[in-house]
C-alpha cells in the first residue's frame, strides 16, 4: 500500500523571525511530514525550541555564524544523514544537508540545499556560486543512484527559465538569471544520458531530474516564490520561482499536488519566500 508524504520546503530569512511573524500558525496547520529550511541562522536549541519535541531536527549551520544554514524536520527519525558536497577544500556548510528516511518499504532521500545568491559585478561571489553548481553536478548522478527515490528541496538561487522571472528582460544580466547559471538547470532537468542544447550555446549530457513545479503547473508565468522585500514586487506578482523540489524520476512520478503556499497580503508574510509543498505517494 503507497505511503502519502509530504514535503515542504521554504527558505525562512532567519527561523527565529519568521515564527515571531507567524510560521508556527502556518506549520500546525499544513500536515507535513518533512519540512526543509534554509537561512536558518539560529543554533540547534533554537529550532527545537520553536518546532518543538515533536518533530526530529537535523541541522547543518554554516561557517559563518548568523548566515545561511540548512535543516531538515521530520516526524519519524532519518536512517542517515550527510552533510559533505564536493571535495575537502570546499566550504558548503550551512548549504547541503541531506537525509535517509524509511516511508513504507523505501528509503527517500531528501536535500535541503542553500545555493549562493552570487552577484554579477562581484566574480568573487559568482566563482563560489559556480563552485557549489559544479559540486551538484556531480553529487546528483550519486543520488540517483543511492536510491530512486530522491529528492533536491530548496533555494536555488536561479530562475531557470523566462517563465520563471517576471522581469527576465530587465534582469539577463543580473545573478540568478545569467546563461552560465540557467544551463546547469538545463543540464540538471535534460533527459538522462543524452546531449542537451543548454541556453549558453553549449551542449551537456542532461541528468534526468524532473523540475516537480513547473511539471505540475505547465507553461505559465511563476508561480512565484520570491518577491524582494522593496517597492509592490508582492502586490504586483513581480517575483522569481527561486524554489524547488527537484525530484528523481521515480519519486516525480508519485506526485500527487504542489503548490506554493503565497501569503494572503503583503503584511501577513513571515518570509520574502513562500513555502513550497508537494505531496507524493510513495
Amino acid at each position: 500500500m503507497p505511503t502519502p508524504l509530504r514535503i515542504a520546503t521554504v527558505n525562512v530569512n532567519g527561523v527565529r523571525a519568521a515564527y515571531r511573524k507567524g510560521m508556527g500558525e502556518w506549520l500546525d496547520g499544513r500536515g507535513i511530514d518533512i519540512l526543509a529550511l534554509q537561512e536558518v541562522r539560529a543554533a540547534t536549541e533554537d529550532l527545537e525550541g520553536l518546532l518543538g519535541p515533536e518533530w526530529n531536527i537535523l541541522h547543518d549551520a554554516a561557517t559563518a555564524k548568523g548566515r545561511a544554514g540548512v535543516a531538515l524536520a521530520s516526524r519519524g527519525k532519518a536512517e542517515i544523514h550527510r552533510v559533505d558536497l564536493g571535495d575537502e577544500k570546499f566550504d558548503s556548510a550551512g548549504r547541503w544537508l541531506e537525509a535517509d528516511y524509511r516511508v513504507g518499504d523505501a528509503v527517500v532521500t531528501v536535500v535541503s540545499t542553500y545555493v549562493h545568491s552570487g552577484d554579477a559585478e562581484t566574480p568573487a561571489k559568482m566563482i563560489e556560486k559556480y563552485k557549489f553548481l559544479d559540486a551538484m553536478s556531480r553529487r546528483l548522478p550519486e543520488l540517483s543512484a543511492h536510491t530512486p527515490y530522491a529528492v533536491v528541496v530548496g533555494d536555488l538561487n536561479v530562475g531557470h527559465r523566462e517563465l520563471d522571472i517576471k522581469n527576465w528582460r530587465g534582469n539577463r544580466k543580473s545573478a540568478g538569471f545569467l546563461l552560465k547559471e540557467r544551463a546547469y538547470f538545463d543540464k540538471f532537468f535534460g533527459p538522462a544520458g543524452k546531449n542537451v542544447a543548454c541556453v549558453d550555446g553549449k551542449t551537456r549530457r542532461g541528468l534526468g531530474w524532473v523540475d516537480v513545479g513547473r511539471t505540475w503547473a505547465g507553461e505559465v508565468e511563476g508561480p512565484y516564490t520570491w518577491w524582494s522585500q522593496r517597492g509592490q514586487a508582492f502586490d504586483t506578482d513581480t517575483g522569481w520561482r527561486l524554489d524547488y523540489q527537484m525530484a528523481s524520476p521515480a519519486l516525480a512520478a508519485t506526485v500527487t499536488a504542489y503548490s506554493v503556499d503565497r501569503a494572503s497580503a503583503w503584511d501577513t508574510r513571515w518570509s520574502d519566500h513562500a513555502p513550497v509543498v508537494v505531496d507524493y505517494l510513495v
